[in-house]
């Protein structure tokens, strides 16, 4: 069953940023994960205005997101981001057979 990740970043620093993303697609890939959504526009429809970065990453099961996550070369990624960017990341388990909101 798939899993997951849903990243919202705050972006203070678009040029120091760029080396955090120019690392994490082979990361993402080393687990089997896969880009759904990189950022792009967004409308709020209901709620706080959400203004965050969005990504959303695709990986098999809720354990691969989780190695991704504490993986050395992902940990070595987020090092590049930590001054630069304040973000929020969620990994949710992808139930089958689940409906409505």
């Amino acid at each position: 069953m798939s899993a997951y990740l849903i990243y919202r970043a705050n972006v203070r620093d678009a040029q120091a940023y760029a080396a955090y993303m120019a690392l994490t697609p082979g990361v993402i890939a080393e687990f089997g994960g896969r880009f759904l959504v990189r950022g792009g526009r967004t409308e709020t429809l209901e709620g706080d205005s959400e203004e965050r970065r969005t990504i959303l990453v695709e990986f098999p099961n809720f354990e691969a997101a989780q190695q991704f996550y504490d993986s050395d070369s992902y940990i070595s990624a987020r090092v590049l981001r930590a001054d630069v960017a304040d973000v929020q990341i969620v990994i949710i388990d992808g139930e089958p057979g689940v409906t409505g909101l």
